[in-house]
């Protein structure tokens, strides 16, 4: 997400020096930093896109992060998915050093990131949005200011939960009318039109249909998110029955080594138990 992210930022016309923990990702246009410190000396607007908390973490505060070249004033800005609370405490660390941050997640997958139509969900203050606004119309076409900091990224758990509900909901019927002789491209175009019809499901559609499951949203970090609702909602005192089964599924789907895949594979466990795939 973070590549086509910081490419568009480029195409806009914003100078912008680029990080990756995996080398050899360059960014069209982009300088080039060594470390995280290195690339954001000077500058006006930070922003991270990375797999998880720890990383979160690491990229911030870790050996030559970018909390060793921050300047105070410089606005941070995370549109990584990851705990709300550990946000909070990246933070308060931050506004040690005098800056300022919002948590912004994203929804959109790969496709949308690519083409500029990304949806970001922020915590945090209005005028610190305002402030990077042109960054945010670079890469996306709607902010939704979902209130005070953690928020933006509560939002974003909750919006995952309803997509691996639907989509698991979407997978068992689907399952069960192909064994009951039902053909999927019947049962989308019933979909389509009724009062069941969803983005999820027209979405994934093709997908589906041609049984391509490579990756726009792998997977294992839709598994990673899933651990995040679980362990927010246990802090938080709220019960997610139906998402500990789903997770059950996702841990089923790990171990069959279906983790680099879309998180649409998950599909074809329920086929293989209902007999209609050959493992």
């Amino acid at each position: 997400m973070g590549r086509p992210m910081a490419a568009n930022l480029v195409n806009a016309g914003h100078e912008v020096t680029v990080w990756n923990r995996s080398p050899g990702r360059e960014v069209p246009g982009a300088s080039n930093a060594t470390t995280p410190a290195e690339a954001v000396k000077d500058k006006e607007a930070v922003w991270i896109c990375v797999s998880d908390t720890k990383a979160v973490q690491q990229v911030l505060f870790g050996p030559q992060g970018a909390f060793e070249g921050l300047a105070s004033g410089t606005i941070v800005v995370d549109s990584s998915t990851i705990s709300p609370a550990a946000s909070l405490q990246c933070m308060e660390g931050l506004q040690e050093r005098g800056c300022e941050f919002l948590d912004a997640p994203v929804t959109g997958s790969k496709i949308a990131a690519e083409s500029g139509q990304l949806i970001f969900m922020v915590g945090g203050s209005q005028a610190n949005i305002d402030r990077v606004e042109p960054l945010f119309k670079a890469m996306g076409k709607q902010v939704i200011h979902m209130g005070e900091n953690g928020k933006g990224l509560a939002a974003k758990l909750a919006q995952n939960m309803n997509i691996v509900f639907i989509y698991e909901g979407l997978c068992e019927s689907l399952t069960f009318a192909k064994k009951l002789g039902v053909r999927p491209e019947k049962m989308f175009e019933l979909i389509q039109a009724s009062m069941i019809r969803s983005g999820v499901a027209e979405y994934k559609q093709p997908f589906i249909l041609n049984q391509d499951y490579s990756p726009n949203f792998p997977l294992r970090l839709m598994h990673k998110d899933i651990h995040l609702m679980l362990d927010t909602g246990k802090e938080s005192g709220v019960d997610l029955p139906g998402l500990k089964k789903i997770d059950e599924i996702y841990e089923e789907a790990a171990a069959a080594g279906l983790g680099d895949m879309d998180y649409a594979a998950t599909i074809t466990l329920l086929e293989e138990h209902a007999g209609l795939r050959k493992k």
